[in-house]
C-alpha cells in the first residue's frame, strides 16, 4: 500500500515539474489535479452505481473531456470550471472560484490521459487518496520557500481517536478546523459501517445530510474537504461545511455530540478573542468579542480548547489535538484547565511523539473529555506514546497499529474497566491513572504528566530518530532544497 501510494504521488509530482516549468505554482497545480480527480472519481461512481443520480451533470463529466484534444480541449475544460461553479450545494463549493490556469492543452491532455485517466481512484482506499494529497503538499511544503501554510493530521492517529469516540448514526460531529476532512470523512466512515448496508431512509438521510459538519478558513483546503464528503455520500444543501469562515469568530450557533479537531499550531491567532471592555494579553490587537469563553488569551490553542466546550451539547465527546503549551501554560491557561475540569469529565491524554506533524519539533497530545459533571474520584488516565518512540513523515510515518495498545487501554466501551499498564514493579508501563483531587491540587494544574523521564535520558541522542532515518530524511531535505536552488538560477538565467 506504501509503495503504491508512494509511486502514484511520484508520477504527479513528475507532473507537477513539467507545469512549474510552464508556470504553475505547486499549489495552482495541486488544485487542478483536485478538479481532474474529482471528474474522474465521479465518473467511476456513476459507472459503478448507474441508478444513482450522476454527481456531475452530463455533457459535463469526464467522459467530455476524454474524447477532446487541442484548442477544444481547452475551452471545453475552462467551460466545465466555470459551468460545475455555478451548480448548487457541494458541487458548487468543490469548483468555488475556480482558474483555469493550464494554459497548454498538450499538457492538459497529458494530465487527463496519462496521470489521472490512468487510474481507478475509487477502488483505492480512502487514506491512499488522503495520502496522495498529502504527499502533494509535503513536496510542495519542502520544494517551496513559504511551505505549504498547513498541517494535516496523520490518518493512522484519526483512524485511532475515531476508534476510541466511536461516533453512531445518532451523533452530529463537528470539525472547526476541519482541514481536508480527515476526522469528518472517518467519522462518518464509522457511523456508515456501524449502520449497515439495511439502514431505514432516515438513517440514510441523517448520514448524508446531517452527521458531519466543519469549518476550514483556507478556501483550497476547504475544497479538499468537500471534495472527500461528497465522494463518500455526503450530499447536503447548504454545505456542511462553512467555508473561508473563522469558527472561533463568533459563538456556535448549535451545539453537537462529538467533536473531534487539530487546530492549527502556532500560539498566535490573528485576532485574539476577548470579553467587551477588556484586555487580552495582546493589547496591540483588535479585540474580537466572545463573552461565552472562560477567560481571555490571544493564545490560539487556549481559544480552540474553549470554543471546542461551547460546541459541545450536554453529554458530547470531545477529542482534540493540543500542544504541549497548553497543558503546562501559567495564567489563561490554568484558568482553562480548572474550568475544564470543573465542568468535565477529563479522563484522558494522549502523549503523542515529535515528528508526526508537517511542523517539524511540535510536541503534541490528544485530550478527551465529555461535557458531563466527573463522577466521584474521577481520574486521568494518560497514555505515554512519546518516551523512546521515533517517527519520521517520509521514512517511518506513525501507523493506526502503532496505536493499537493505546486504543485496546483506552477500553471505548468500558471506561470504567480500564486496567493501568504502570505500576511500581512495571515502572515502564506506558498506561497510567491520576486522580482529578491531586491534579487540581498541585501547582498550576500542569497536566505535563511524566514518569517514563529517566528511561527518556538514559541516551543523550533519546529524542533523535534512528541514525539511518535521520540521514535518510537529512538526505531528503538536501535534494529538495539542491532542486530549489537549481530552479532560482534558471528563473535568474532567463531573467538576464
Amino acid at each position: 500500500m506504501a509503495s503504491e501510494t508512494k509511486q502514484i504521488v511520484d508520477k504527479a509530482w513528475a507532473f507537477a515539474h513539467i507545469l512549474r516549468e510552464e508556470g504553475l505554482s505547486y499549489l495552482a497545480y495541486t488544485e487542478q489535479i483536485t478538479f481532474l480527480l474529482f471528474l474522474k472519481m465521479a465518473h467511476e461512481i456513476t459507472e459503478r452505481e448507474p441508478r444513482r443520480t450522476p454527481l456531475v451533470p452530463e455533457g459535463w463529466g469526464w467522459d467530455s473531456l476524454t474524447n477532446k484534444t487541442g484548442l477544444a480541449l481547452k475551452e471545453h475544460y475552462d467551460g466545465v470550471l466555470e459551468r460545475l461553479s455555478r451548480q448548487p450545494g457541494m458541487l458548487g463549493d468543490i469548483f468555488r472560484k475556480p482558474r483555469p490556469e493550464i494554459e497548454n492543452p498538450r499538457t492538459l491532455r497529458r494530465l487527463i490521459v496519462d496521470l489521472v485517466g490512468g487510474e481507478n481512484w475509487t477502488a483505492m482506499d480512502a487514506d491512499v487518496k488522503g495520502d496522495i494529497y498529502e504527499g502533494l503538499l509535503a513536496r510542495t511544503a519542502a520544494e517551496s520557500p513559504r511551505g505549504a501554510g498547513q498541517y494535516f493530521t496523520p490518518r493512522g492517529l484519526i483512524a485511532a481517536i475515531v476508534d476510541c469516540v466511536r461516533p453512531t448514526v445518532q451523533d452530529t460531529v463537528c470539525d472547526p478546523a476541519a482541514g481536508t476532512g480527515g476526522f469528518l470523512l472517518a467519522a462518518h466512515s464509522f457511523a456508515s459501517k456501524c449502520a449497515g448496508p439495511k439502514t431505514s431512509r432516515p438513517i440514510r438521510k441523517h448520514l448524508s445530510h446531517d452527521l458531519v459538519h466543519g469549518w476550514e478558513l483556507v478556501p483550497n483546503t476547504a475544497r479538499l474537504c468537500v471534495m472527500n464528503l461528497y465522494l463518500h455520500g455526503v450530499d447536503a444543501d447548504p454545505s456542511p461545511l462553512h467555508i473561508g469562515v473563522d469558527s472561533l469568530a463568533e459563538p456556535p450557533s448549535r451545539k453537537f455530540s462529538v467533536v473531534l479537531t487539530n487546530p492549527p499550531f502556532g500560539k498566535k491567532g490573528s485576532i485574539p478573542i476577548g470579553r467587551k471592555g477588556k484586555h487580552t494579553d495582546d493589547d496591540e490587537a483588535p479585540l474580537r468579542t466572545r463573552t461565552d469563553l472562560w477567560v481571555m488569551t490571544a493564545n490560539k490553542q487556549l481559544n480552540f480548547l474553549q470554543h471546542a466546550y461551547t460546541l459541545m451539547e450536554s453529554g458530547g465527546r470531545c477529542a482534540i489535538v493540543v500542544p504541549d503549551n497548553v497543558l503546562s501554560e501559567t495564567g489563561a491557561g490554568e484558568v482553562v484547565r480548572r474550568r475544564l475540569f470543573e465542568n468535565c469529565n477529563v479522563h484522558t491524554l494522549l502523549r503523542l511523539p515529535p515528528g508526526i506533524f508537517y511542523a517539524q519539533g511540535v510536541k503534541a497530545n490528544v485530550l478527551f473529555f465529555d461535557r458531563e459533571r466527573p463522577p466521584r474520584n474521577a481520574g486521568l488516565w494518560v497514555y505515554d506514546l512519546r518516551t523512546d518512540k521515533h517517527f519520521t513523515l517520509r521514512q517511518r510515518p506513525i501507523q493506526r497499529s502503532d496505536l493499537s495498545e493505546f486504543v485496546k487501554c483506552y477500553c471505548p466501551d468500558k471506561l470504567n474497566k480500564r486496567r493501568a499498564t504502570w505500576s511500581q514493579r512495571r515502572p515502564q508501563g506506558r498506561w497510567r491513572r491520576f486522580d482529578h483531587s491531586v491534579l487540581l491540587a498541585q501547582d498550576k494544574v500542569n497536566l505535563d504528566l511524566t514518569w517514563l523521564a529517566e528511561e527518556e535520558r538514559r541516551s543523550a541522542s533519546a529524542e533523535l530518530p534512528p541514525s539511518h532515518e535521520l540521514a535518510a530524511t537529512i538526505a531528503d531535505e538536501l535534494q529538495a532544497a539542491l532542486k530549489h536552488f537549481q530552479r532560482v538560477s534558471v528563473d535568474l538565467n532567463r531573467r538576464r
